[in-house]
């Protein structure tokens, strides 16, 4: 059952606490969306006060936010170790997430799985007993309609994500150029399988389910921070 809440108070909470984990010299992966903004933020502060830490950006907006604050940033393949990556989710079940609303999953994922630890970032209204969040499945744009009819075969509902904008209609076009699918399963009774199932279909660039991923969890909430440790 999903969780209430999703104050901005409780994301900075979130953000912050998961901040604190961020020590001197790492290499961060820098997540998206308004969670782990927060993080990005209160790691630009430290920076501002002395602290010495690299961020590898997991798309264009926290790219510029990082750069906006202070945060040094750095490439992947520009480091042999990415200490540490906090990004947030769309839903979280346990240590499986379901990401991609701001279409950057494709990125997002190979920063947060480089990671010697995964920080997840939410508010209590992201959280469920288990996924049923519609999955974001990032395309080549001549598999549109391929990929869609895959994902039928395996017993979703994809729909084209539409940009919403008021000078320019079409579809959103993700950091990589491709479209994205948002693919409705309801409940997700096997996410490793439909993350396999998934991958396989020819011109998937990538999904947004994030299987036993999450090393730890930082919820925040009106009253505080809960953190749950996977082992």
């Amino acid at each position: 059952m999903k969780a209430g809440g999703g104050s901005e108070e409780a994301k900075r909470r979130a953000g912050e606490s998961a901040a604190e984990a961020v020590a001197d010299g790492m290499v961060v992966g820098l997540g998206s969306g308004s969670t782990a903004a927060h993080a990005v933020r209160a790691l630009g502060r430290e920076v501002d006060a002395g602290l010495d830490v690299r961020g590898v950006p997991t798309s264009f907006q926290s790219r510029e936010l990082a750069r906006e604050v202070g945060v040094p940033l750095v490439g992947l393949d520009e480091v042999s170790t990415l200490d540490l990556a906090i990004d947030g989710a769309d839903q979280v079940a346990g240590r499986d997430l379901v990401k991609g609303g701001g279409a950057a999953h494709a990125r997002e994922k190979i920063v947060d799985a480089a990671a010697e630890r995964f920080l997840v970032v939410v508010d209590p209204s992201k959280q469920a007993d288990a996924l049923d969040h519609p999955v974001p499945v990032e395309v080549l744009p001549d598999a549109r309609t391929t990929v869609a009819d895959g994902v039928r075969e395996l017993g979703g509902d994809p729909t084209l994500r539409m940009a919403v904008a008021t000078e320019k209609d079409g579809p959103v076009v993700t950091d990589n150029g491709n479209l994205v699918l948002d693919c409705e399963f309801g409940r997700i009774a096997e996410p490793a399988a439909l993350a396999a199932d998934l991958s396989a279909l020819p011109g998937a660039v990538e999904h947004g389910l994030f299987v036993g991923m999450a090393d730890e969890l930082h919820v925040g909430s009106a009253d505080g921070v809960t953190v749950t440790r996977f082992d």
